[in-house]
């Protein structure tokens, strides 16, 4: 833990210069070509950071934050595009909307950002899932494995909870939602365009869809054009992903997570294609319940084939659980020592 927490600090300290250095720098130079070749040292940077920790929550929120948003982010403001434009009127502004992925449009005063009974309800059902995964021995494998994934949504849910309060009371922004009742989806591009993880495309829709849409439009019409964009876009995230699993596992890619992000865009596209035979669709719609049975169990079975394995293989699961549960253990001691040091002075 001690160790941890060392290099916990030697990273952020590496990020706050590294975001310094953007802020005050780059905007001086030319935006493009000149002002990406500047920023590269800061993005391999990012890349290495996650390296750092032996946690797999720490080297996960790292990745999240830093490899993934954080260069992103900082690619698109070479061109002059993103978050990040116009410029954070501060360091600290700069830096939070660097490594956070903070809504570009904010309204704060209409919406409550404080956590609701939703949140407690989740805490809830998340240390009871933790309950039953530590005890799991007699569980389906199955079973467990959907525990599991539970039990790391939550745990994301529930941390960008707090994140979400910290950017109100400091920023009064908001944070891109996480998702949108991702089981209500009615098709692919409903799921993964508007439901599931909204942070992963509210970044790769300027950063990678609409380049490569552009650049399509030259040489086919603009209807057409979308499908290219599509396929970039979840190719990238294939690409990132298997990059996130490397810094979980510590293992060679097996590019299995790659090919699972391939494999829905094309299909994605393919259901776009069908969609635009307007003909066809009108006279053949499935009831919203069966397209939502369908298109939810297609993403889970393609999951469980190509997604989970390397997860499973590697222990990262159970080591992600096992964390959390000292986690757990580590804040009762100190509560517990707060709460004797309390009665104590009472007395």
């Amino acid at each position: 833990m001690e160790e941890e927490l060392r290099s916990l600090i030697k990273v952020w300290i590496y990020a706050i210069i590294s975001i310094f250095y953007c802020y005050h720098l780059l905007p001086k130079i030319k935006s493009g070509v000149p002002r990406l070749i500047s920023v590269l040292p800061v993005l391999a940077l990012f890349l290495v950071l996650p390296l750092f920790f032996s946690s797999v929550h720490l080297s996960l929120i790292t990745a999240f934050f830093l490899t993934w948003l954080a260069n992103f982010k900082l690619i698109l403001f070479c061109f002059d595009k993103g978050p990040l434009i116009p410029i954070p009127t501060n360091l600290f502004r700069f830096f939070c909307f660097t490594c956070l992925p903070i809504k570009a449009q904010q309204n704060p005063k209409s919406q409550n950002h404080l956590p609701k009974l939703g949140f407690a309800i989740k805490v809830a059902i998340f240390a009871v899932l933790l309950h039953l995964i530590r005890d799991g021995d007699n569980l389906s494998p199955t079973l467990l494995l959907a525990l599991y994934f539970a039990h790391l949504y939550l745990e994301i849910e529930i941390i960008l909870t707090f994140v979400k309060v910290f950017v109100f009371i400091f920023l009064g922004c908001d944070l891109e939602p996480q998702s949108n009742k991702p089981y209500l989806a009615t098709s692919l591009q409903d799921f993964w365009g508007r439901r599931w993880n909204l942070m992963v495309p509210a970044i790769l829709r300027p950063a990678v869809y609409s380049p490569m849409r552009r650049v399509s439009e030259r040489r086919m019409s603009s209807g057409w054009a979308l499908f290219p964009g599509i396929l970039a876009a979840f190719v990238v995230s294939g690409l990132v992903h298997e990059l996130l699993f490397v810094y979980l596992t510590r293992e060679t890619p097996t590019w299995e997570v790659t090919l699972f992000f391939v494999l829905q865009g094309v299909c994605t596209a393919a259901e776009l294609a069908v969609k635009k035979k307007t003909k066809v669709m009108q006279r053949w719609q499935l009831n919203p319940a069966v397209s939502r049975l369908l298109t939810v169990g297609f993403v889970f079975v393609t999951g469980g084939w190509l997604f989970a394995p390397q997860l499973v293989r590697s222990g990262v699961l159970e080591r992600y659980t096992y964390e959390a549960l000292l986690i757990v253990d580590f804040v009762k001691k100190k509560l517990f020592i707060l709460l004797g040091i309390h009665m104590t002075s009472v007395k």
